[in-house]
């Protein structure tokens, strides 16, 4: 009996075990079914009962128990709470989704949870205090949210947390002290919050911490001894704080540091010697503090220092000439100091050397005729400075340069004509305010590339040469305060520039001076002769008008009589008052409610004002105008809109006519144009969002805006798709009844972005082209905020640079059609998973 008894017990107790394990089973069916209605997740349904297959979706190997659980990208929203009856979830994955409101506290039900993302979502509201209920998690990924608030203190007990990523919320309060306690971490990213205090002096001397990256906060105080105890960090980014006090001697124990970026803080004090010691040293970025001393020698140990940025410090003395061993520096920026003495010849030994900014200093002596012995040199910035002695003729070997700067030194002599052979001077040849002289060389019409040419302020003389018509991507031009003589060339970006480009030249005259060549003829003796026959011609000429002139004066006055009793009515100034309104050409607004609304007067004034400017482009201006009715508009003031095109008007007019009357979501249509004497201006809906750049760029202004790479890659295809119209149009014009859109475009040609963030207007083209000769995968210039969140998102991100790198091929020929291009993007998602994530990727991406 007893034995039977026994066995009943056993067996009692195996089928009530059984009995979970199908109530569990069941119960994970049935929440995943209600759950993909919610999700509207079309892959989940009744007719495959089977729910281990469906999308993201993986069960136990000797079970069919969820466990993990990925939903992420896509884009999804509606109540997710059911998924904390999930309970054998190890694995749960909801990133890049547009979910909203709190994160459920039911998530901390999940006890076998290990990895959990909820990253790039809309969540608001304060991490909930029950996810420190997850005693099994190792990787707790919430960045990129709206979250709010301090860093719960519940979150301390998770002890085996490896991976804790926070960034870019709105959180506030210090960083708890408790971080520093996790024996198990090795990445803590919180930057791009409101976080201030100091950053725990115990933070990485208990655990092998290998990422800290707490940029863009309000932490105060100094960096801790403690981050280097451990010697496992390998990404130290700090930049963007209020940090104070010096740089610790111990971070030389980190032989696996590869970056360290400190810059914009408060630092003082000198670069400690140990930093010779961190061997795997890569980037060293400790610009914009109040560092002082002078430049240790001990930097040229790290062989595999790529990039030293020690820019706007107080740093005294001279470049160490060790620094010339080091065979892999590409970029050396330490401009904004007060280093002085001549230019270090040794650091033009450094073959890879792709970037040497020195300006803003006080360097003196002369510019070295090996200069370009680094044939890889592309950025050479000497300006503001001493330097003296002539420009050696040894500046036309730097053949792949891209910005020259030597502008407000003591330079004299000529202008060596060999600048001309720098085909690829694109960014800028900036001589200003030296002491050069002679004429200028014909040469320089060569430089087809240059955008931005200045020689302002020397004692330049003899003509401005015609040659220079050959620099057809000119956009920016000074001649101002030299010497030059004889008629201004007619060149288009001579003309639309500001006068103020050519004055201070007595000899010098033509458009767009106010000065007549004309007039600049003959002594003062001739020209009073001149003046004196001139008005004798124009006597007997006008003797023989009169009867003419005096119907004309009739009609004029009739006329402005008219004009200036509508004026008193619309603005009611006096009769008899001068108005100062500019002469409308033509104008139209194509939009016929609208016309009611819309006052070109309005519109013009609006642009005279700076502060209704909204952005500034290559090819034209933005300004937000306020129409008296109440209505506000966006005017874009065309730059390129030279007098020949103006003057042209008719076929302008037809042509932005025929725009407006295209349909498609991804081109602005105007709503109107006006045309003045002197400009051209269309007209748009008003878009508060702003521009397509400050929605990329600024989102430390607007911090409801979060960007993501599935908003990115949507707009790159919205682009792609508005420019595949526009290239059909061009290629069938009697699609919209054109012969051409042109006129309208107002570009010379494609000039690719420059921007202080690619590092002092770097050309963004040449600067992901030529990463390979700097020795960079493509990993290193994507947007790390994305690439590092997941092998997913890197993949797509890699592929769409793929489609990138092809439509900016050298060659046009070999650039796919724009329709392509928007097939190629659509297909990212598919590209990306494509690519094997064994490293080898980078090669294939640089090889194709």
């Amino acid at each position: 009996m007893p034995f039977l008894s026994l066995l009943s017990i056993l067996l009692f107790g195996l089928l009530s075990s059984s009995q979970l394990v199908i109530s569990q089973l069941l119960n994970d069916q049935a929440t995943l079914l209600v759950l993909g209605e919610e999700l509207k997740l079309s892959g989940w349904n009744r007719n495959n009962s089977d729910y281990c297959t469906w999308p993201g979706i993986s069960c136990s190997s000797n079970s069919s128990f969820v466990e993990r659980l990925d939903l992420s990208g896509h884009g999804l929203q509606g109540n997710f709470t059911l998924i904390s009856e999930l309970k054998s979830l190890k694995w749960l994955d909801l990133s890049y989704n547009n979910f909203h409101g709190i994160i459920p506290p039911a998530f901390g039900n999940l006890s076998e949870l290990e990895y959990l993302d909820l990253s790039f979502n809309n969540f608001g509201g304060s991490i909930p205090l029950e996810l420190g209920r997850l005693r099994n998690l190792r990787a707790l990924n919430l960045s990129n949210n709206m979250l709010k608030g301090v860093i719960p203190d519940e979150l301390e007990d998770l002890e085996k947390l490896q991976d804790l990523q926070l960034f870019t919320n709105r959180l506030n309060g210090s960083v708890p002290l408790w971080v520093g306690n996790l024996t198990n971490l090795r990445v803590f990213t919180a930057y791009e919050n409101e976080l201030s205090g100091v950053i725990p002096d115990n933070l990485g001397s208990v655990s092998e911490l290998q990422l800290l990256n707490l940029h863009s906060n309000r932490l105060e105080g100094p960096i801790p001894e403690a981050i280097f105890d451990m010697e496992k960090l390998e990404t130290l980014v700090l930049t963007q704080n209020r940090l104070t006090g010096s740089i610790p001697e111990s971070i030389g124990k980190c032989k696996r540091l590869s970056s360290i970026r400190i810059g914009n803080n408060y630092l003082i004090g000198g670069i400690p010697r140990e930093i010779g010691n961190v061997s795997s040293l890569t980037y060293f970025e400790a610009d914009n503090n109040n560092l002082s001393g002078e430049i240790v020698t001990e930097f040229s140990r790290c062989s595999n220092l790529t990039l030293l940025n020690l820019a706007s410090n107080g740093f005294t003395g001279s470049v160490p000439s060790e620094f010339g061993s080091l065979s892999n520096l590409q970029e050396l920026i330490v401009s904004g100091n007060s280093l002085f003495g001549d230019i270090p010849t040794s650091i033009l030994r450094a073959k890879n050397l792709n970037k040497l900014d020195l300006s803003n200093n006080r360097f003196n002596g002369t510019i070295p005729e090996g200069i370009c012995n680094s044939s890889r040199l592309q950025f050479l910035l000497l300006g503001q400075n001493s330097i003296r002695g002539e420009i050696p003729h040894e500046i036309g070997n730097c053949g792949k340069l891209l910005e020259l700067q030597l502008g407000s030194n003591y330079l004299t002599g000529s202008i060596p004509p060999e600048i001309g052979h720098i085909k690829n001077l694109q960014i800028a040849l900036n001589l200003s305010s030296n002491h050069l002289h002679g004429q200028l060389p014909a040469e320089l019409g060569r430089l087809d590339k240059l955008v931005s040419l200045d020689v302002s302020n020397n004692q330049l003389s003899g003509s401005i040469p015609a040659a220079l018509k050959g620099m057809l991507s000119l956009i920016e031009v000074s001649f101002s305060n030299n010497q030059f003589s004889g008629p201004i060339p007619s060149f288009t970006p001579f003309q639309k520039s500001l006068n103020l480009s050519f004055l201070g030249n007595k000899g010098l005259c033509g458009e767009p001076l106010s000065i007549s060549c004309g007039d600049l003829d003959g002594s003062s003796h001739n020209a009073y002769h001149h003046k004196v026959s001139y008005r004798i011609i124009l006597a007997v000429i006008g003797s023989g008008l009169v009867v003419f002139s005096s119907v004309t004066m009739v009609v004029l006055l009739f006329m402005m009589r008219e004009r200036q009793e509508k004026a008193g009515k619309d603005d009611g100034t006096a009769d008899g008052q001068i108005s100062n309104k500019p002469v409308i050409v033509a104008g139209n607004v194509f939009v016929e409610n609208l016309q009611q609304a819309i006052e070109f007067e309005a519109v013009a004034k609006a642009t005279m004002k700076d502060s209704n400017k909204l952005s500034t482009g290559t090819f034209s201006t933005v300004y937000k105008a306020d129409m008296p009715s109440g209505m506000m508009l966006s005017v874009r003031k065309l730059k390129s809109m030279d007098k020949a095109i103006v003057h042209h008007r008719t076929k302008m007019i037809r042509e932005v006519e025929k725009l407006s009357k295209l349909c498609h979501d991804n081109l602005m249509r105007p709503i109107g144009f006006v045309v003045f004497e002197d400009a051209v201006l269309l007209l748009h809906q008003y878009f508060p969002n702003g521009t397509l750049a400050q929605f990329l760029q600024d989102s430390k202004k607007k911090p409801d805006y979060k960007p993501d790479w599935p908003s990115r890659l949507s707009i790159a295809i919205g682009v792609a798709e508005g420019l595949a119209l526009l290239h059909h149009l061009l290629t069938f014009p009697q699609a919209i009844g054109t012969a051409s859109i042109s006129a309208v475009a107002g570009s010379f040609g494609y000039i690719p972005p420059v921007d202080e963030a690619f590092g002092e207007g770097i050309d963004l083209v040449k600067w992901v082209h030529s990463a390979p000769t700097r020795g960079e995968t493509p990993e290193q210039i994507l947007d790390a905020r994305l690439s590092t969140v997941s092998f997913a998102w890197r993949k797509e991100m890699l592929a769409a640079l793929k489609v990138a790198l092809l439509c900016t091929d050298s060659t046009p020929a070999k650039r796919p059609k724009m329709k392509t291009v928007v097939e190629m993007l659509k297909e990212v998602g598919i590209m990306g998973e494509d690519i094997v994530d064994d490293g080898k990727e980078s090669r294939v991406l640089w090889q194709s």
